[in-house]
């Protein structure tokens, strides 16, 4: 895989992911070469926060996510060089691996809220 593939599951009607914004998301990850899931929010019962589009996540989701609404569900196809690349991360991540991730966005705060 080459490129970042983008696949709408749900279209969400709320707020709009800018960068710079924090955002609030389920999600799940798997490894596109076998399927294995190496990690998932909803196993730890708690949603995922992070700041978008400053380089604070991989570049797969820095792209991937721009532009989703609150309520929407999308499926990320992350070749290796917008992930991790070279670097092997934890035990359930080799290098050189190719991602999938479902994330749902559950909200989206930015500086004029």
């Amino acid at each position: 895989m080459s490129e970042l593939i983008i696949e709408d599951l749900v279209l969400g009607q709320g707020k709009e992911v800018v960068k710079g914004a924090l955002i609030s998301v389920h999600y799940r990850g798997w490894l596109s070469a076998d399927g294995r899931e190496f990690d998932a929010s909803y196993n730890r019962g708690a949603p995922f926060q992070c700041v978008i589009g400053t380089r604070r996540v991989i570049a797969g989701w820095d792209q991937g996510l721009m532009g989703m609404r609150v309520g929407g569900k999308r499926k990320l196809q992350v070749p290796a060089h917008l992930a991790y690349g070279e670097r092997r991360m934890g035990e359930k991540i080799p290098a050189n691996s190719d991602l999938t991730f479902e994330i749902e966005l559950l909200e989206v705060l930015t500086r004029d809220d």
